[in-house]
């Protein structure tokens, strides 16, 4: 189990991405705006470039708001004491897998199980 400066780690690891997120998410924004329809005021090479931008910067909205959800429950697990400790099997998360990833929920096998399942 995670001892208090372990978490407090992970709590300031998560907060700092949740940071970063946010301010890429406002400026990503921009970006995800309708395209103008109107080819007198932009060519159909353009346009279908911009849609595809468009198309894009969509996608990476929606990877960055389901990272967001993952840090706000990891937030909430260390909060509740429960950060660190798989949610299916109940058994420690080994240290060197929070640190490559303090969002994760799972356990190596749990996670494994998950794939293949």
């Amino acid at each position: 189990m995670l001892n208090n400066l372990d978490t407090q780690h992970f709590k300031q690891a998560l907060l700092k991405l949740r940071s970063e997120l946010l301010a890429v998410e406002q400026s990503g924004q921009d970006a995800a705006q309708t395209v103008e329809l109107d080819q007198t005021t932009i060519g159909r090479v353009s346009r279908m470039d911009a849609l595809q931008g468009q198309a894009m910067a969509k996608e990476s909205q929606q990877r960055r708001t389901i990272q967001l959800q993952r840090i706000e429950a990891s937030l909430q697990r260390i909060e509740n004491g429960m950060f660190g400790i798989c949610l299916r099997c109940g058994e420690d998360i080994p240290v060197k897998r929070l640190a490559f990833d303090p969002t994760t929920p799972l356990c190596i096998a749990c996670a494994s199980q998950g794939e293949k399942g």
